[in-house]
């Protein structure tokens, strides 16, 4: 009967280690598309970026998407974002917001979409319907129409091309360049394409 326990638990200890040493491996097969199914989701994304130990920009955004397996990977703001620009001293010296945004990771190129509203180190005031930033070339461009408001006249156009900081810019095809006081004959200049 002494020996009744002792085997007993020599069982239990082979057949737990029989059953240990069978591995057992379930695989799961998602199949989503990674054209349409992001492989990252942030909400209510509020961050800063910062260079050479200053805080640059601020950037906020309801939602952040990224698709990094995708055939074009890239990162998409389907709400919207909002971003602020700081000076060395952290001041204010410049605002963007867009409605929607994509950044195409591989190419460095941002697209910017519907309500794009930029305003400037100089308070000069941008509105339109689309924008690219090539982060490459350092240049900021757009086919679309375009409205300027600067201290000293309004400007329109279509097609626009820019330094970074919106301080050095070229409309390529204006259709009006109004001051923004003294609306009288000899003062208003209009450019026609």
């Amino acid at each position: 009967m002494r020996l009744l326990p002792a085997l007993l638990m020599a069982l239990v200890a082979a057949l737990s280690t029989v059953a240990c040493s069978e591995e057992k491996h379930d695989t799961i097969s998602l199949s989503a598309d990674p054209e349409t199914f992001p492989t990252m989701r942030t909400t209510n994304v509020s961050t800063t970026i910062s260079d050479s130990g200053y805080t640059r920009y601020h950037i906020t955004a309801p939602l952040w998407l990224m698709y990094e397996e995708a055939s074009e990977p890239h990162w998409n703001f389907p709400d919207g974002m909002f971003i602020v620009k700081f000076d060395n001293d952290m001041k204010e010296d410049g605002t963007f917001t867009a409605d929607t945004a994509t950044f195409f990771s591989n190419k460095k190129l941002w697209r910017f979409d519907r309500n794009v509203r930029i305003r400037n180190i100089n308070g000069d005031r941008f509105l339109t319907n689309q924008l690219f930033w090539n982060q490459n070339t350092r240049k900021i461009y757009s086919d679309s129409f375009i409205h300027i408001e600067r201290s000293d006249r309004t400007i329109e156009g279509y097609g626009f091309e820019s330094n970074e900081n919106m301080t050095t810019y070229k409309v390529h095809r204006p259709t009006a360049s109004l001051p923004t006081e003294g609306f009288g004959a000899t003062s208003n200049k209009i450019i026609s394409n």
